[in-house]
């Protein structure tokens, strides 16, 4: 029995539940994966899977067995980059969830100089505007706007994202004048899924202003579409935002008044048999970004 491939197949089926898209993401046959399975179930004296025509699921054994088995996969690619860290070389798989709109911009950059410093390191990348649940999702890091992470996980802060009310020339050319907060209540809002209270502040005072619209999202991308295309007003990060307001595709609402931001937080589990091509792309993430206010 080849216990480390064994090891891998277990893992992966697990991520997936399924041998059909484990096989395929190993490189495998089906048959293969499942003889891993059958192997390491033997033994462990084990059943790891309950397993149906349609799912594929861990037993309590299965849960308890992938902990240890995901540790033991950390610890050698541990061991595989500390053995090239002498050439400054990383090798390992990055499992990272993000907002979609951070993924495919501003995060995409800091990949592409990662990878090229180190060509050795693969991303398997999650877009979501949900949060990832990372023991669910199996996920080494999670890029997440919060102003503060939930107890029981570790965070790292990033960087501070700013944010902007914005909308398109041909919508304000045709709509009342915005003059206060309140005025929005009267106008379309683009509104984010999680996020109908937009909060604005000045000289010192705050104002909360609940906003409607015929569109809701929770895409920040949609909603910044829809806001260059003339439909409505949008409250978008300004990592997304800044580009379109310096060409004129859309205008800054209420320019007098600032909008709370966020900070982007990188968010994982635990220190502990984290793999060393994780907390170097952390590091890296930290230092590009720290300066960084968008």
């Amino acid at each position: 029995m080849d216990k480390l491939n064994s090891i891998t197949s277990f893992v992966e089926v697990a991520r997936t539940g399924s041998f059909t898209q484990a096989a395929e993401h190993l490189g495998l046959s089906r048959l293969q994966v499942s003889r891993h399975i059958q192997d390491i179930e033997k033994w462990l004296n084990l059943r790891l899977f309950h397993r149906t025509t349609r799912k594929v699921s861990l037993t309590i054994q299965g849960e308890e067995a992938l902990s240890y088995c995901q540790q033991i996969l950390n610890q050698v690619s541990d061991l595989q980059s500390r053995a090239h860290s002498h050439n400054n070389e990383l090798v390992g798989t990055i499992r990272l969830a993000s907002p979609i709109g951070l993924g495919q911009h501003k995060l995409f950059e800091a990949i592409e100089a990662f990878t090229k410093r180190h060509p050795q390191t693969r991303f398997e990348l999650l877009l979501s505007d949900s949060l990832s649940q990372l023991v669910d999702d199996r996920v080494d890091i999670a890029l997440r706007y919060i102003h503060q992470p939930d107890e029981g996980l570790i965070a790292r802060k990033l960087m501070y994202i700013a944010t902007a009310v914005c909308t398109s020339k041909a919508y304000l050319a045709q709509h009342n004048t915005i003059n206060d907060p309140n005025d929005l209540a009267t106008h379309n809002c683009l509104v984010h899924k999680k996020h109908n209270v937009w909060q604005f502040q000045r000289n010192g005072n705050t104002q909360k202003v609940t906003v409607k619209g015929n569109i809701v999202a929770n895409d920040m991308g949609v909603l910044l579409k829809a806001a260059k295309q003339g439909m409505g007003i949008a409250h978008l990060p300004c990592d997304l935002a800044n580009d379109h307001l310096l060409s004129g595709e859309l205008i800054k609402v209420l320019p007098e008044y600032t909008t709370v931001g966020s900070h982007i937080w990188a968010v994982y589990l635990s220190r502990n048999f984290q793999q060393n091509v994780v907390r170097a792309f952390i590091d890296f993430l930290a230092e590009q970004w720290h300066h960084d206010i968008l």
